[in-house]
């Protein structure tokens, strides 16, 4: 049987689920997707937390989440919801939990949903390496239903949701050493809790299988839906979406668009949240783009698609592996095969930029496209694709400008149709814009869900952005995202948290303190986690890792590994400066580059 997460690699219908109540705002079925984020607050104090949620309902937020660390944090929920409601407002609360199962027991006393992360909601990570027999697994199995089975009971009697969700950086040590730390150890450790929950007969909640690298968290959330529709059709619960960890300004919001903007082309994803680590209420205006982008999609091209007919393309979506193609030579540059993404340009923008060329430092225009000899090809011409496929030397195409195809559908299907060793330049729109004063926001959004999702399916060899006029703001845009998609690093790479109650120190100052210290580091990747919950985790990812371990304290991490402790955080970033140079991976800031 051929493993689906979708009717079709080109569909963009939305996948059916079950609708899930969580208080008075319905999830799944026949509800819009909805727009969640959660406080930065401390949950301790209640007014705080009262008015932060109002100012995120006032921006379009429907579901509001806010940390309960402990059972005494959690008693504090309690007035939170009663100041929210004697406001007027009935947004759904959501409690989130982590290590504590007292806590969790505590707090479905006050919310309408429970989140728990089952790496950690009955497992302590110390990372160690045992294997398990058959018989010790389920021993730990029956251990995790003691734990979990309590809260079940609690939150069916009350009639309050749940979250069952898996983050990457948090896996049991118990799943990395049976499945590894893969998406199918993420999807596998989801599924535990899901089957203590439904032999309790319980259904009220929704999955999530977040991940800071988009390539992770789009092959979980992919193999999470079709696990789901191997087990069944009454194994049809919602999805929440979210890429954790993604960080701040455009690099975040691009991130986050690859990751949930994806998985919604995909037909996936009933809730979402855009972590960004910057103030919530910022976060709001992009998960509702994203939503209205992909709304709007689905409404103009259902029939497009449905006349496509393609069902199966010759990749394996679950596993990212780029797509072969011949190498050739254009403008003098290497394009195709194993070389890097290049980065093509129109001849106004490049004669824009021409006199600073010198001075732009790693966002260099590469390829001029109308002297690039590309081929334009619409991916439903099977004369052309012929014509193109008999041809014995590899020639780089490209879907032709103005087709009334979703940008996403139409490169899938010419990837799918043309011989792999024809090299594809991507577009972020088959409409090159008109528009000046086009909404920036928009532009990045779209540009980063068509490229950024196509890069993390093998698909591209060269990009363009299309959607900006603006010469050096398509050019950052364009590299921006090929950084976000694990393309073609050319700086610092960044996985820095949000902020929420757990946060033990502020970590939108203290980012921006890390980028202005250490941005230059090109291809060095630097964890900023404001405490513990996905630190190691996400670390190992990571080169560095900067880690709230008690109020004023910050830990060092070299990869997963805390080797500086107690840091005051006033020395912090001098002392992570210090590790980077000791482990040989510093280098002095090069001379100021022109702006783009």
């Amino acid at each position: 049987m051929t493993r689906r997460y979708s009717p079709s690699p080109l569909s963009l219908t939305r996948r059916p689920t079950r609708a899930v109540g969580i208080g008075p705002v319905g999830v799944g079925g026949a509800n819009p997707v909805r727009v969640q984020s959660m406080l930065t607050s401390d949950t301790r104090e209640a007014e705080d937390c009262i008015n932060e949620t109002m100012g995120l309902v006032e921006a379009g937020c429907e579901i509001v989440r806010v940390t309960a660390q402990t059972k005494k944090i959690a008693e504090n929920l309690e007035p939170i919801v009663a100041g929210i409601r004697a406001r007027g407002s009935d947004v759904p609360i959501v409690a989130d939990i982590h290590f504590k199962p007292d806590a969790a027991l505590e707090a479905v006393k006050w919310v309408d949903k429970v989140r728990v992360n089952p790496g950690n909601y009955a497992d302590k990570k110390k990372f160690q390496v045992r294997e398990y027999t058959d018989g010790q697994y389920a021993e730990e199995l029956a251990r995790i239903e003691e734990e979990f089975g309590p809260l079940v009971e609690e939150a069916k009697t009350r009639g309050v949701a749940m979250r069952i969700g898996t983050n990457h950086g948090s896996l049991s040590d118990r799943i990395m050493n049976r499945f590894g730390d893969t998406p199918l150890g993420m999807v596998e450790s989801a599924l535990e809790f899901a089957r203590i929950a439904r032999d309790r007969d319980y259904h009220e909640f929704v999955f999530s299988m977040k991940a800071s690298n988009p390539k992770v968290m789009i092959e979980a959330y992919r193999l999470l839906v079709a696990r789901l529709a191997e087990l069944g059709d009454d194994w049809n619960y919602p999805i929440h979406l979210g890429v954790t960890e993604a960080g701040d300004g455009e690099d975040g919001r691009i991130k986050s668009a690859i990751g949930i903007g994806s998985l919604l082309a995909d037909g996936i994803g009933d809730t979402i949240r855009v972590s960004l680590t910057e103030d919530a209420v910022h976060e709001i205006p992009v998960a509702r783009a994203l939503r209205d982008h992909i709304t709007a999609l689905r409404a103009n091209h259902e029939d497009t698609i449905a006349e496509l007919g393609w069902d199966e393309v010759p990749w394996n979506p679950f596993e990212y592996r780029r797509r072969p193609s011949g190498k050739i030579e254009v403008q003098g540059i290497a394009l195709g095969a194993d070389e890097t993404v290049r980065v093509f340009t129109t001849q106004d923008k490049w004669n824009a930029l021409a006199h600073k060329l010198e001075k732009l430092g790693d966002y260099q225009p590469e390829i001029i496209i109308e002297t690039s000899g590309v081929l334009e090809i619409d991916p439903r011409d099977e004369a052309a694709l012929a014509v193109l496929n008999a041809s014995k030397t590899p020639q780089l195409i490209t879907v032709a400008d103005g087709l009334d195809l979703p940008v996403i559908p139409a490169f899938r299907l010419l990837a799918a149709k043309a011989d792999a060793k024809h090299p594809i330049l991507l577009k972020d729109t088959l409409t090159p814009s008109a528009e000046p004063d086009r909404d920036f926001l928009d532009t990045l959004l779209t540009a980063s869900m068509n490229i950024g999702s196509l890069l993390c399916d093998g698909i591209g060899d060269a990009v363009i952005v299309q959607g900006e006029q603006a010469p050096g703001q398509s050019l950052r845009l364009t590299y921006n995202i090929l950084q976000a998609a694990g393309s073609r690093i050319f700086k610092t790479d960044y996985v820095a948290c949000p902020s929420c109650g757990r946060t033990l120190f502020n970590l939108q100052s203290t980012t921006q303190k890390i980028r202005e210290a250490t941005g230059h580091l090109k291809g060095v990747r630097i964890a900023v986690m404001g405490c513990i919950v996905n630190g190691p985790g996400e670390m190992a990812d990571a080169d560095f890792g900067y880690v709230g371990g008690a109020p004023g304290k910050i830990n060092l991490y070299v990869g997963k590994e805390p080797v500086k402790f107690n840091i005051p955080e006033s020395e912090a970033v001098e002392r992570l400066v210090d590790l980077i140079k000791e482990h040989g991976r510093w280098t002095e800031a090069p001379a100021t580059v022109a702006e783009v």
